[in-house]
Formats: structure tokens, sequence, C-alpha cells
């Protein structure tokens, strides 16, 4: 019986541990752009300035 307590116990622990750093994600604004990285990848970037030119 003190094993299933504890057992209880500890997943509540990591239940509760899981969801405060999930809300801490959301306040951080971990997911504010879920479109943007799925755009950048289709564009090429800018051209650098200080890339020597080719003749």
């Amino acid at each position: 019986m003190t094993a299933m307590f504890t057992l209880i116990m500890l997943s509540l622990v990591l239940g509760g541990g899981a969801l405060a750093l999930f809300l801490w994600t959301l306040r951080s604004g971990q997911y504010d752009d879920v479109e943007g990285a799925a755009n950048r990848i289709l564009f090429d970037d800018a051209p650098r300035n200080d890339a020597p030119e080719r003749r």
C-alpha cells in the first residue's frame, strides 16, 4: 500500500512539474510564431555584403 501511495504522489509531482514547465513556455512566448520556421525554410537569405565578388 505504501508503494502505491508513493507512486501516486510521485506521478502527481512529475505531472505538476510538467504542467508548470508548459505554462512557463507559454508565458515566455515559445509558441507565438508557429508559422515562422515553416516559412523561413522556403525563402533564400538576403545576400551578404561581405562576400567577395566573382569576376
